[in-house]
Formats: C-alpha cells, structure tokens, sequence
C-alpha cells in the first residue's frame, strides 16, 4: 500500500490491494505491428515509462511500508511466492511447498536461481531477511506482519530470543517455517514485500544496501535496478540472472516521479508515458469526466480505503463522541461526485465489501448531520466546554497532492458548516508526512490502506495495539485484541468471519478512524501495452507486461 500505507500513500488517494489492471488508451498510443512467429517478440520497442509520484522512502523490504517502494520491491526481488495475473499465489522462488498436517509448518525448497552479482539465492537470504525486519532495533514498522511465525512477535516485542524465531535455513536449499496457528492465506502472505529475501552476504557487509543503485543492490526478480536519481526517476532493466528471465517482454521501466497529475497526464498525452493514473501516479480530478467520456478511462474497484485517522491522545479526540461528531459530519457521496469523480464508494466501515458485502451500507448513514451535532454536544459536555468555540485548535493534515487537497478543503468547509468548528489544513511531502504520523504529531490525518491479502483480517489487524507498527491512532481495546485473537485460532470459516465482523464492530462503535471512501483504481494508458499485472489489492507487476 499499503500502509500499504500506498502512495498508496503519497497518492493515496488511490491508493496497494493489489488490485489495479490493464486498459485504456492514449495519443502516445502508436499501436505497433506484431513481431510474427518469434517466440512472442515484437519488433516495438519494450521500453516502459510510468510515474510512481514520489522518491520511494525506503527500498529495502523490511523497511517499506508503502505502496511506491512496494511497487519497486514486487518488480526487483521475488519472494517465495508471487501473485499471479490472475490473482492468485504461484510458486516463485520456492519451487516446491509442502505443509504438514497440522497446517503449522511450511517447508519450502528453494529453486535454483541467482542474485544479478551471480550469488546463489539461499535460505538463509529469506532467513536473514524476515529476522532482520523484526529485530526491534531495526524500527520495522510492518513487522506485524511476520507475526504468524512462531516466536516472531516475542522477539519484535523484546520478550523473546531471536533464535526461538520459527524460521530456520535447515540448508541452502530447505526452509522451515512454523506458524503459530494455521495461516490459510500464508502463500499470500509469503508474496508480500516484508517476506521478500534480501542478498544476506551483501546486507551483513553493508548495512546501507539498500540507499542506492549500485552493485549492493543485487536483485533476484524480474528486473534489476540500474539508475536511482534520488527524487527524479528510477530505471530499471531486465534481469539477466532471473530465472524466469524468458517470461520478462521488457527490456526497460523507467519509473519517474512527477508529483503533480496534470503533469503526469500531459506527459502521457505528449507521448513521455506510456500510463498515467492508478495504481503507481494519480490523474487530475478535473480531467476525470473529459477522460471518461472519451472512452479512455479504465475503472476498477480494489480493496482498498481512504481514511481520516484521529490521534485519541489528544484533545479534542481523545473523547468518543467528538470522533463520532467529525466522521458523521462528512458528506461523502459529495466528494465523489464533486471531486474524485471516479466511482469510488461512500465507505461507513473500515473492511471492504469484497470482504464484508454488507460494508456496501456500512454502520451509519452518509452524512447524517443531525447525529454528528448530538455527537458533539455529547462530547463537549463530557470535555467540560460550553461550544464548539471553545475547543482546542483542530488541524486536518495531508500529503502534498491535489486530490488530498481538494478533499481536506472541502471536509474543512463540512466541519465548519455542519460543527461550527474551525479547520486549519496542514500539508507535507511524503517522506516528512509518514514521519509526523508515526510521532503522533498530528491531530487528524489522511491515510489509505490497500489490502496486503485477500483477508478481512488485514484491515484489522493493524489497530491491535497501540503502539502497532501502522496504527498511529493511540486506541487500543482489550475486547477488539481478545476478537482477532480467537479469530486466528477458529477453523470454522462462517464463525472466524464472525469474529472478525464482531471486531470491527468494536471499532467503529470507538471510531478511532473515519473511514472516507473505499477506493478505485483510475487510470489510461497506451493501447498497445498489454499484460500489465493489476491485482484485485492495487498492486502493480511488469513482469507479464509488453508492448505489441
């Protein structure tokens, strides 16, 4: 994101289930001729060039936690698995996967394969990689996410040892794994940017590998990274090494980082880029209409939501009722119709329909104004005030970016028209903003979330604690933690996902989040670009992709 935190984040506004796909169209669109019976060649040049909005803050895999290094991560390492085109996890470093009775422990054998430096790929590189993301020194903020592993949040959380760790390199080629419960969607799991392998020879002799191109970058996937231009672009290429290598088309991406849409889109109608919009860049609001009515906009639905998170250590939002007033206060339907304008749906829960279908109404209705005053006069009273005039400064913070402006502007406006409270809107680029969250140095904050796997769980899980790698909200409820706790040990399916509906139910009841809308992905791109690998969570693969 996807948390993934997406540009998912920077962007956001899009924002990483993987979820995104192909399609559309564009005046750089040249529609070249087909290279015959080659073997699937084609005489057009396979140079791809898209826009990932921003400088990726982090690309080493323990590290990241949003959609743009993600998007970088999936195309240069491959993890165990990977998610297909279909949507699906396939075997991808592992070439065999056998899973005892019990369901707890995953013994994966790995392929023969190389790093682009010609080091074999090892156990121990997966080893090295997932301990190092949960070693507390190391500030992982998505080491949650190896929690399934016995003895893994022991050790995230100092309680442990690392070597009661249940991941161990038994040898080169043999990696044991052994779950705390059974994990059904592990092979999902095992595809994620946090269980991608690092090269274990080069990161014990550098510490900082992973900071720029260069032989310490040393990749396994389908490509190879050649150029960093740090706040500019990124160039890629295929990779010689990769033991898939005769499946990559691309010869080339060059991923640049233009953080304005109308850029971006003028760039890609001049012919400069091959795709603008979602699921790595964003399109200008304005132009959405003119877009769609010209056939060229491609739309998909994808797990994924665009939040307001409160930071409930402070006032005023450190009281229920005031959190309720604020989300209730919000009129939706209007932002996307007025502003996103790319069906996005109203979202009055925190789990996507694709997961909770009855999410579609949601817990309260869109914008019910008379509620959010009842709300407010509630908490004000509990917090001694006598109007809204007298409570603390409220500012609504947002990374840089013209969809998140657009919308705190208008949410500014729905406070102040609705509550009687004053907004002020502070903004920050991308690498400063993740910083204030994760200090709690905000009062209100915008942040999506794409959907790491196909699981309600994700959606979840991230609020268990509140100190919790991607939380950043300050709540935390003993009912909601005992609620994810028995869901991850109940193998009934229908009772786990009535655990888990059961959860959040808890959590909006405590709103420590006002959901916004649950995202889309919006994009066009050339006509002759074909294959480029979408998921269902809005993540973005090239490997497939082409040009014909």
């Amino acid at each position: 994101m996807n948390k993934r935190l997406s540009i998912f984040f920077s962007m956001l506004l899009v924002l990483s289930m993987f979820l995104a796909a192909c399609s559309g169209g564009g005046d750089n669109a040249d529609g070249g001729e087909k290279g015959g019976d080659d073997g699937g060649k084609s005489d057009v040049p396979q140079e791809l060039r898209v826009n990932i909005n921003t400088e990726p803050p982090s690309l080493n895999p323990g590290l990241a936690q949003d959609s743009t290094s993600g998007t970088v991560l999936r195309n240069v390492l491959e993890g165990l698995t990977r998610i297909g085109p279909d949507g699906k996890p396939e075997k991808a470093m592992a070439e065999d996967i056998k899973v005892s009775e019990d369901g707890k422990t995953y013994t994966f054998t790995i392929r023969d394969a190389k790093w682009s430096n010609d080091d074999p790929v090892t156990a121990k590189d997966f080893e090295y990689a997932w301990k190092w993301a949960l070693d507390p020194a190391n500030n992982s903020t998505y080491a949650y996410q190896l929690y399934y592993i016995e003895g893994a949040e022991a050790f995230n959380t100092g309680k442990g040892e690392k070597d009661a760790v249940g991941v161990k390199a038994i040898d080169d080629k043999t990696l044991e794994v052994k779950l705390v419960n059974p994990t059904p969607y592990f092979e999902e799991l095992t595809a994620f940017y946090t269980y991608l392998p690092v090269n274990s020879k080069i990161a014990e002799a550098n510490p900082k590998w992973a900071t720029d191109a260069g032989e310490n970058f040393t990749t396994n996937g389908p490509f190879h990274m050649v150029e960093w231009s740090h706040s500019d672009k990124i160039v890629l290429e295929k990779s010689k090494t990769y033991w898939d290598a005769e499946t990559v088309k691309l010869d080339s991406i060059e991923m640049v980082m233009i953080n304005d849409p109308n850029t971006e889109l003028s760039m890609f109608d001049n012919g400069e880029l091959d795709w603008a919009g979602a699921p790595t860049g964003a399109l200008p609001t304005d132009a959405m209409q003119a877009l769609k009515d010209e056939g060229r906009l491609v739309t998909q639905p994808i797990a994924g939501i665009y939040n307001y998170k409160f930071n409930t250590t402070v006032e005023p939002f450190n009281n229920v009722n005031i959190r309720k007033a604020f989300a209730h206060a919000i009129n939706r339907q209007e932002l996307i119709d007025n502003i996103l304008q790319g069906e996005q749906l109203p979202a009055m829960a925190i789990v996507p329909p694709s997961m909770f279908e009855e999410n579609e109404k949601g817990y309260f209705p869109d914008n019910d104004v008379e509620k959010a005053k009842e709300y407010l006069q509630k908490g004000l009273e509990e917090l001694g005030y006598k109007d809204a005039s007298e409570l603390p400064a409220v500012a609504l913070s947002y990374n840089t970016s013209e969809a998140h402006q657009k919308i705190a502007q208008a949410i500014q406006d729905m406070w102040k028209q609705n509550l009687g409270v004053e907004v002020t809107l502070d903004n920050a680029e991308w690498n400063v903003y993740l910083d204030k969250l994760d200090q709690m140095d905000y009062q209100v904050a915008r942040l999506g979330w794409l959907g790491d796997f196909n699981d309600a769980i994700n959606f979840l899980e991230m609020y268990r604690d509140a100190d919790g790698g991607n939380n950043n909200t300050g709540w935390e409820s003993k009912e909601f933690q005992d609620l994810l706790a028995k869901s991850a040990t109940e193998t009934d399916p229908e009772a786990r996902q009535q655990l888990l509906k059961d959860a959040e139910a808890i959590f909006m009841e405590a709103m420590p989040v006002a959901p916004i809308y649950f995202y889309t992905n919006n994009w066009v791109q050339a006509e002759n670009l074909k294959d480029v690998a979408v998921s269902g969570l809005g993540d973005v693969q090239y490997k497939w992709a082409h040009f014909e």
